[in-house]
């Protein structure tokens, strides 16, 4: 039961972020990265340049946006995606996307609660 209330919470953060596309299904609309760079680019705007990742339907093309997320975006926020997990993802297996989410979610409210902390002792 708390798995399932966890994943519902994801869900509802998600759909708390602007993204360009209708989110209907979550595991095919972010299985090709795009979707995952804007949601980063919102959330750490200086770690994401969108032109690098574009919409993509093919699953290599798919597994390039997400090495090019890998590379780019993920090293540096230290959010591990193994290739198995790019694979996955990219092939729209249920269950693969959400623990990249919940690592993303989780960066981003380390990074809030560290600026929060900031704001305060600048009075």
């Amino acid at each position: 039961m708390a798995v399932y209330e966890n994943v519902e919470r994801l869900y509802a953060w998600i759909d708390e972020i602007p993204l360009s596309r209708c989110k209907k299904n979550l595991t095919r609309d972010f299985s090709d990265g795009v979707l995952m760079a804007e949601l980063c680019k919102h959330l750490f705007p200086k770690l994401v340049d969108l032109h690098n990742y574009p919409s993509a339907n093919s699953h290599t093309a798919k597994v390039v946006n997400w090495d090019t997320l890998n590379r780019k975006v993920f090293s540096k926020l230290h959010i591990r995606v193994t290739q198995e997990l790019v694979q996955q993802i990219a092939a729209c297996i249920p269950g693969a996307l959400e623990s990249v989410l919940l690592a993303v979610k989780e960066k981003a409210e380390a990074q809030q609660r560290k600026n929060d902390g900031y704001q305060r002792y600048r009075g």
